[in-house]
């Protein structure tokens, strides 16, 4: 997969947002801009102004076709977006649609519906809680997903009085920067992804996303902290959030009811996604 960084020039007074309509398979109408108050930080808008592109191979792209397949398939919903935007598009609609506990749960279980159970089984006899699974663990996640969360590297860390490699540090999230929302960050990556490979792999593991930069680091080895303890859980979102387009930890903490029916239901339809 190769990245490349594009930089375009960001307005220093406001910056504009557009939406779609609801529209035919093949058309696209741009129809309306609209002010976003309050004004982005600066790491906000550098992050605006050198947005990463990806070119996912062919194999990359079966991948991301079968996680998506995994999503649509367990929550019963359909877009007729492609590559990765289709599954940001599905985890957003999953966002707007659920409450957080539910969002949590229905995305361990399309984690559970991609990998087999007897698959997760045999890894976690093969692999109990060592320095050598820890470190497998690490390797093997910057080998075979930065498709989905971008490029990414083994760091080493103090583990129990020794050093181990069991950090991968996610140099700039893909998932996050697509979606630019640190509720669905929480809620439909790290919360999740904490709890599937617990629970499948035997694996603790700890996500540390860093919402200034977009970087993220996995501990594996490291239980997660409690909920109400998680200090990632009482950060506020984005100013240019894409979703609720607020400023404050309702993004994390609280589901759709933060927004009007009518305006989740609109920006449901904006992304041309239906129940099954």
């Amino acid at each position: 997969m190769e990245t490349t960084i594009f930089s375009t020039p960001v307005p220093s007074s406001t910056l504009l947002t557009s939406r779609w309509t609801s529209r035919p398979k093949h058309s696209r109408h741009l129809i309306s801009v609209s002010l976003l108050k309050p004004s982005p930080t600066k790491t906000e808008a550098m992050s605006i102004a050198t947005k990463t592109v990806y070119k996912d191979n062919f194999f990359e792209h079966l991948a991301i076709d079968y996680l998506f397949k995994a999503v649509q398939d367990t929550v019963g919903m359909r877009n007729e977006e492609s590559g990765y935007e289709s599954l940001v598009v599905a985890a957003r609609a999953v966002f707007l649609s659920f409450e957080p506990i539910q969002q949590r749960e229905l995305v361990v279980k399309a984690l559970q519906y991609a990998i087999p159970g007897p698959l997760s089984v045999l890894i976690k006899t093969l692999f109990p809680p060592s320095k050598f699974s820890r470190e497998y663990f690490a390797a093997f996640t910057t080998i075979f997903f930065p498709w989905l969360v971008g490029p990414c590297e083994v760091k080493e860390s103090e583990f129990e009085g020794s050093k181990e490699r069991n950090i991968v540090h996610i140099k700039k999230c893909r998932f996050l920067e697509t979606a630019n929302c640190a509720g669905m960050c929480t809620n439909l990556c790290k919360i999740p992804s904490q709890e599937f490979v617990k629970t499948s792999f035997g694996m603790p593991m700890n996500m540390v996303p860093n919402f200034d930069d977009m970087s993220c680091e996995m501990i594996f080895g490291q239980n997660p902290p409690a909920l109400q303890d998680d200090p990632v859980l009482k950060q506020p979102c984005y100013k240019l959030c894409n979703v609720k387009h607020k400023h404050d930890t309702s993004c994390i903490t609280k589901g759709h009811e933060e927004m009007e029916q009518t305006e989740v239901k609109e920006y449901i339809n904006t992304f041309n996604y239906h129940q099954q």
